[in-house]
């Protein structure tokens, strides 16, 4: 049976899903609108899924290379990029974080729509899954990002990233400032069931 797709818009964007790759939501939305990417900066889209932010960074960005473990979202963002005629400015990675990435590869700005949601050990099998899920803690993927990110990121550089509170922010910002540099929030929206998404933007010290 094929796959049912979806189209998903955003300002003068649109984005074509399916059931294997996450839908741009909540989350996907508020980072966009809190998006800021100067001309000529070289960007890394960790987690691209359908390749929202990535595209949208892609307008402004010299190179975005953006990066997923899911071949769904990798074909999808790719269909993506196309279509909105950034392609040519992209460059798409299948992975695992930053473990596909050459090692000396230095960023202006990285961002990650993190997977957060606390989650008990049978989940994350399928590829939809991944997409949300963050072990039991809503923190595994985010406690290896944060210092990884760290090693690709130009000096002036900054990383955005959009978690949970149910993933604990406090520990997020503590994590950073082990790691040498400062977070705070930029943008939060409250969600149902006692949750709020929050933005973060982090620099070095």
């Amino acid at each position: 049976m094929p796959s049912r797709r979806k189209r998903v818009f955003f300002e003068d964007f649109v984005f074509v899903v399916d059931e294997n790759v996450y839908e741009p939501a909540e989350d996907s939305f508020l980072f966009a609108e809190n998006l800021d990417v100067k001309e000529g900066e070289r960007v890394l889209d960790m987690g691209t899924g359908c390749g929202i932010l990535g595209i949208i960074a892609a307008k402004k960005a010299s190179e975005v290379v953006a990066i997923d473990i899911n071949p769904y979202a990798i074909h999808y963002a790719i269909k993506n990029a196309t279509l909105n005629n950034v392609r040519s400015k992209m460059i798409f990675v299948q992975g695992d974080l930053f473990k596909s990435l050459n090692e000396k590869a230095k960023f202006d700005l990285i961002l990650f729509n993190a997977p957060y949601m606390p989650t008990d050990e049978n989940e994350g099998a399928s590829w939809i899954e991944r997409s949300w899920t963050g072990g039991t803690t809503g923190r595994q993927l985010i406690d290896q990002f944060i210092p990884a990110a760290l090693n690709h990121l130009k000096p002036k550089g900054r990383i955005l990233l959009m978690q949970s509170t149910l993933a604990s922010i406090d520990k997020t910002i503590v994590t950073f400032e082990e790691c040498h540099s400062a977070a705070s929030a930029i943008a939060e929206a409250a969600m149902p069931f006692f949750e709020t998404i929050v933005l973060l933007k982090a620099t070095r010290l």
